[in-house]
């Protein structure tokens, strides 16, 4: 026995595989007593019995023991582990305790069974040691002997084998959700095939409103925040596994046939699920989420590259559809290149002082004088050349280089307003575009209000345009709640590109404004024989009914100023009176505007 003890502790001491182990055993026993048969079982701890080792036993027969619970009567192995003590039977055929279970030891021969919990340091049932006899008997003295040396030393092996796992465990899943960590979720992604394009996908979920929930309410809050969203997505991606990669991010690993064949009804399942109102430490919290997804392609032939697709894919979403879905294309790099390409020359030209103010007049049709101007931002190149909007506009959906222009225009536009009321021009008002980036702070309206009223400027020479897509990007009331605080604070309010979104007339009840601008698309078609006509009497007629101003956005011809005339519509702006110029420039219009003439058409 001791040259047994010493090969098995040799075997635990050097971490062999716990059933390579216990086989190494059961055939060093088997070999000392022959016609026994030796079983090794492991007992989980909510009760339920697997086969471990059983080297002399068929496969059939350890496959038809996984899983069944231990109790009084579940042969002699599951009725020693739930009494904790020897259970010697020996009639198999005629005990009680084998009546569901001798239908498969008795045909290989097997007539008698001799069970021994093996327990733990602390009394906990780990496992069982059993002999089989073919002959209806008991155990020996000697056998005694033997079995006492032989379940000590699976003891050792099995707590040996539990500390592996759990340290193994701790490896491999996040302390604070219990999800699968970064490293689990690493192995699982290099495990993937790659061989069959859509055979598996990848979700990256990014919780948006964390930091907040911190910083407000403290960061134990914010546990119990990642903890609840955890909870809902694994139960949402389900069977699919999930995973925290770390911080407020998570993925998921598709595989399911199902989640494959419609991956934005499966990401926006589980943005619903994660955007329900979750109780925190006493706090009502509504998590609010974003998500980039790909599926594995047939060009993406290693997995990672699947990784860096669903990266890219959440970057262009945070970008672009913040608290939705983006689903990874091809072209989705070269997008997010072109933007972050933008965010660098409009970060120079901050910098360097490069970007100002252009202004387009708005005239009043019916008699061509200037009533108000739009502030258009403008890029000097490193060459001089001025640069549209439009060229860099992928970089307002940057938080940072949006507030930098917010603030820079504003600095020169309210210069521009001193100086011209300084001078005594009537310029009416300047308007200001602003994007969904200047609304997330939530502070926009108080800091337009600082500005002027730090500078004397009265607040009805400002006019805030907001597009609809600013408007249609909000999944909650904030862009509302700030428009109503403009309002109430005694700024103007302009609703641009309008009848480029969907439902627009449902936006003029929602996003109540003083003044419409109708899109240039409109302004193109119209003619009285178009639909866009009917379409502008329409806009027109609800307007005035409204009390809201109307003004049409890039007039190009006299046919178009004419008919809009006829339309009744009050104010224009475009082409055909102006593009955007310099302060210089518009100084002089100003200058003329003051005088008897009419605004003269650019011919």
């Amino acid at each position: 026995m001791l040259e047994l003890q010493n090969i098995i502790l040799e075997m635990v001491a050097r971490g062999d595989d716990l059933k390579l182990t216990t086989d190494r055993l059961c055939a060093e026993v088997e070999a000392l007593l022959p016609g026994v048969v030796c079983s090794v079982l492991s007992v989980d701890r909510s009760g339920l019995v697997y086969p471990l080792s059983g080297p002399s036993l068929p496969e059939a027969y350890s496959a038809a023991l996984e899983g069944f619970a231990i109790g009084p009567n579940a042969g002699s192995c599951g009725t020693a582990a739930y009494l904790r003590q020897p259970v010697t039977v020996t009639d198999i055929a005629t005990d009680p305790r084998w009546a569901d279970f001798k239908h498969l030891a008795l045909p290989l021969g097997l007539r008698a069974c001799w069970s021994s919990p093996i327990c733990d340091s602390e009394g906990d049932v780990l496992g069982t040691f059993a002999f089989y006899y073919r002959e209806g008997r008991g155990p020996t003295d000697a056998e005694r002997e033997i079995v006492a040396t032989c379940v000590h030393l699976c003891a050792i092996a099995l707590e040996r084998n539990e500390r592996v796992v759990e340290r193994e465990r701790q490896a491999n899943i996040d302390a604070l959700t219990s999800l699968g960590n970064r490293a689990c979720f690493n192995r699982a992604l290099s495990g993937l095939p790659c061989a069959e394009p859509g055979a598996w996908g990848l979700l990256i979920v990014d919780l948006d409103n964390l930091k907040v929930v911190n910083d407000t309410f403290g960061h134990h809050t914010g546990d119990m925040l990642l903890r609840e969203v955890a909870s809902r997505i694994a139960a949402a991606a389900g069977p699919n596994r999930a995973f925290r990669l770390g911080g407020d991010e998570y993925a998921i690993i598709l595989q399911d046939e199902a989640s494959l064949r419609d991956i934005a009804g499966t990401a926006d399942h589980i943005l619903r699920a994660i955007g329900e109102c979750a109780e925190c430490a006493g706090h009502l919290i509504y998590p609010r989420a974003t998500i980039g997804g790909a599926v594995f392609a047939h060009d993406d032939h290693v997995a990672e590259a699947v990784r860096q697709n669903a990266d890219f894919a959440l970057y262009h979403a945070k970008e672009t559809s913040r608290g939705g879905f983006v689903r990874y294309w091809p072209g989705i790099g070269t997008a997010i290149t072109q933007r972050l390409s933008a965010i660098r020359r409009v970060s120079a030209a901050l910098n360097d002082d490069r970007i100002d103010a252009f202004y387009q007049p708005l005239i009043r049709l019916d008699t061509g004088r200037i009533v108000g101007v739009e502030a258009l931002c403008r890029l000097k190149s490193d060459t001089g050349e001025i640069v549209a909007a439009a060229d860099f506009t992928d970089a307002m959906a940057d938080a940072h280089a949006a507030f930098g222009i917010t603030e820079r225009m504003l600095s020169r536009i309210v210069a521009d307003i001193r100086n011209w009321l300084g001078m005594g021009l009537d310029f009416g008002h300047v308007s200001i575009n602003v994007s969904s980036s200047d609304f997330h702070s939530g502070r926009l309206a108080d800091q337009l209000v600082a500005i002027f009223r730090q500078e004397g400027i009265p607040l009805d020479r400002l006019m805030v345009e907001v597009t609809e897509d600013v408007c249609m990007s909000s999944r909650d009331n904030a862009v509302a709640t700030q428009i109503k605080a403009m309002r109430e604070q005694g700024l103007r309010v302009a609703l641009d590109d309008f009848g480029t979104g969907f439902a627009s007339l449902t936006h003029l009840l929602a996003f109540p404004v003083d003044m419409i601008k109708i899109d240039k698309s409109f302004i193109d078609r119209l003619d009285p024989e178009d639909a866009s006509s009917a379409i502008v009497k329409g806009l027109l007629d609800i307007a005035r009914r409204m009390n809201m101003t109307v003004a049409a956005e890039g007039i190009e011809t006299h046919a178009q100023a004419h008919q809009l005339q006829l339309l009744g519509c009050p104010l224009g702006q475009g082409y055909l009176f102006s593009p955007a110029v310099d302060r210089e420039c518009l100084t002089e219009m100003l200058l003329e505007n003051g005088g008897s003439r009419r605004m003269r058409a650019v011919r």
